[in-house]
């Protein structure tokens, strides 16, 4: 008997009616699970933009008020030149800090058409010469953090430490909480493609005895599981992105969480692979119970 679209979809639309809530339960395991891989990987692109200012080796950066005068610039570049504790130092004026923030927000217009280059701070970027001396870097750092023109001192240290106090745990305990729900959305569709095989025995006896195929019987089946996951991924990815919104909004204006940034572009590269294991945990539900449970 060959395969048949139609019939395909028809079967498996009437599976999804029939076991309605073990449907509904099984696509809100597969969300769950998805909802917080999808944050664990969402944290992580957030980690990497907050730490992007601090590759190359800069220790610490000596931020300016955005009106600091000239010769208070040139007071701290001077004392910078002649500090034999210093190894390298660069400025960074407001036009090359509104390049550096177009480069981290790149794939996000909404922040880089709201932001003028008048508004961001100049900073000179320092380089110690011993940089594995915290206390030496430290002392040195806050020499300047009094200095007129000065609005504060950013050490690497610090915000690298912080950034992961915050989130190495958390991204670990979320990724061992969604692996757990995995497994747990995977028997729960088992179950429910069980449960289907088993209300429709005799209907399948029958269709076996007319001469329908093994895969014939199976895909409807298998097809059930699958929608069950791809279901639970789209209900995740949109959790996902609504919650970004809320979560940039709120930390936008925390100096702590502040270039925590998550772009659009990483939001829809996650929910491309959110679907992608939708599909393979309902794939693998259906197909461990069509294999155990459908005697054809």
């Amino acid at each position: 008997m060959a395969m048949n679209v139609e019939y395909t979809v028809r079967e498996t639309l009437t599976n999804l009616r029939r076991n309605l809530l073990m449907t509904v339960a099984a696509v809100l395991t597969v969300a769950v699970s998805l909802t917080l891989v999808g944050s664990a990987l969402l944290i992580r692109e957030a980690v990497n933009h907050a730490t992007i200012r601090w590759r190359g080796g800069i220790e610490f950066a000596i931020y300016l008020n955005p009106d600091a005068a000239s010769t208070e610039l040139d007071a701290i570049a001077t004392e910078l030149q002649n500090s034999p504790q210093v190894e390298t130092f660069r400025f960074v004026d407001q036009e090359e800090a509104y390049e550096e923030f177009q480069r981290i927000f790149q794939d996000s217009p909404e922040m880089t058409e709201t932001v003028q280059p008048e508004e961001l701070p100049p900073s000179f970027r320092v380089v110690p010469r011993d940089p594995d001396n915290a206390s030496a870097i430290d002392a040195l750092g806050r020499r300047f953090q009094d200095r007129p023109g000065v609005n504060r001192v950013v050490f690497a240290k610090d915000t690298a430490d912080a950034i992961v106090r915050v989130t190495s745990f958390l991204q670990l305990l979320i990724l061992a909480v969604a692996l757990a729900l995995g497994v747990a959305a995977t028997f729960q569709i088992l179950t429910t493609i069980q449960l289907a095989i088993f209300a429709r025995r005799r209907e399948i006896e029958v269709m076996k005895l007319v001469g329908a195929t093994n895969w014939f019987i199976r895909v409807p089946f298998m097809m059930e599981g699958m929608v069950h996951g791809f279901m639970g991924a789209g209900a995740a990815f949109a959790v996902v992105a609504v919650g970004r919104g809320f979560v940039m909004s709120a930390v936008r204006n925390n100096q702590l969480f502040a270039e925590f940034f998550v772009s659009w572009s990483a939001v829809l590269g996650t929910g491309a692979l959110l679907f992608a294991v939708g599909v393979v945990i309902g794939a693998l539900g259906s197909g461990t119970a069509v294999s155990r449970f459908l005697d054809v």
